[in-house]
């Protein structure tokens, strides 16, 4: 197959991704209130949240410079999947870094869109969606004591990928950082 024919096929990857994190956002922010929760099972509940900052809330820098860090990384990403196409990187490489830029380009959406198009905020300043929680641990007086954050489909395309990363493919990563 083509570089360009995979190109086309990563394109279209990250556009149906993307497409479904903001289909399930925009499902939880037009239909839930915030704070609202519903048990799908025992241990899984939707609910909708909102993240102004990174995983798990922090937030260390201001939320433009946030926004403007994702997207250049975005690109960076981008830049980087052509690389490995060029370099003829596997396959299942090229995957895992896909999932990253359509996790973070989900987010990005949210941040750069949803502030305006809620009327919360202006551009650039809207707030991540989070509706997947996970309570699989719960003391005596039913308190959660393991799983706590809220996530949403784009944090888990990134979060999946670097593990995978981490476990699978450090050599396909150090391989693709040598000059050739």
């Amino acid at each position: 197959m083509s570089n360009t024919a995979k190109a086309w096929i990563i394109t279209a990857a990250v556009l149906l991704l993307v497409a479904l994190d903001q289909a399930l956002k925009l499902y939880i922010r037009t239909h839930y209130a915030m704070g609202e929760a519903h048990e799908i099972l025992p241990f899984f509940q939707l609910c909708f949240v909102e993240n102004n900052g990174m995983a798990f809330g922090i937030q260390w820098l201001p939320k433009w410079c946030l926004t403007a860090f994702r997207i250049i990384m975005v690109g960076i990403l981008g830049w980087y999947i052509g690389l490995l196409l060029k370099r003829n990187a596997r396959t299942s490489y090229i995957t895992m870094i896909t999932l990253i830029t359509a996790g973070a380009l989900g987010n990005i959406i949210d941040c750069v869109f949803y502030g305006k198009l809620f009327g919360y905020e202006t551009w650039f300043y809207g707030r991540v969606v989070d509706m997947l929680y996970f309570p699989l641990i719960h003391n005596a007086a039913g308190e959660t004591l393991f799983f706590r954050p809220v996530f949403n489909i784009a944090d888990s395309y990134i979060t999946v990928a670097v593990f995978a990363i981490i476990l699978f493919f450090r050599n396909d990563l150090n391989k693709s950082l040598d000059k050739e």
